[in-house]
């Protein structure tokens, strides 16, 4: 009877454990899905989405973990789940970084000299201003 007692347990642990796993789960398949397809607005909603599973997750898992432990698989999935937001979280920051190096060859920054100064004017004395000025 202890033996079964201690299974129901680990059962219904495990069954209470599913349901925010297999949302963290379905939110990094919706994440994905919308980074592939390029939706700044699905890509936003999804990583929100995203972020509160993962909160609920762990504060779950937490729970478990303090109450008796995980059962193996389910550790194995959660941190199948955290590989994969890593994976992603890398994967923008390369994307970024890409986007970044394109706008910097399409739109260079101004050289230092070219800045503007409190009165709206530029703070070099050269170029089109300068020689209008001096002539």
């Amino acid at each position: 009877m202890l033996n079964s007692a201690i299974e129901l347990h680990a059962m219904q642990r495990a069954a209470e454990l599913e349901t925010p796993l297999r949302a963290v789960e379905d939110r990094l398949l919706a994440l994905a899905t919308a980074l592939s397809a390029h939706d700044a607005v699905a890509i936003d909603r999804e990583a929100c989405e995203l972020h509160r599973a993962l909160a609920a997750a762990i504060q779950h898992f937490g729970q478990a973990a303090r109450s008796g432990g995980i059962p193996a698989a389910l550790r194995q999935r959660l941190a199948h789940a955290g590989a994969s937001v890593a994976a992603q979280r890398e994967a923008l920051a390369r994307a970024t970084a890409a986007l970044d190096r394109a706008i910097d060859v399409l739109i260079p920054s101004a050289p230092a000299s070219a800045t503007y100064a409190a009165s709206g004017n530029t703070d070099r004395a050269g170029g089109l201003a300068g020689a209008y000025l001096s002539a």
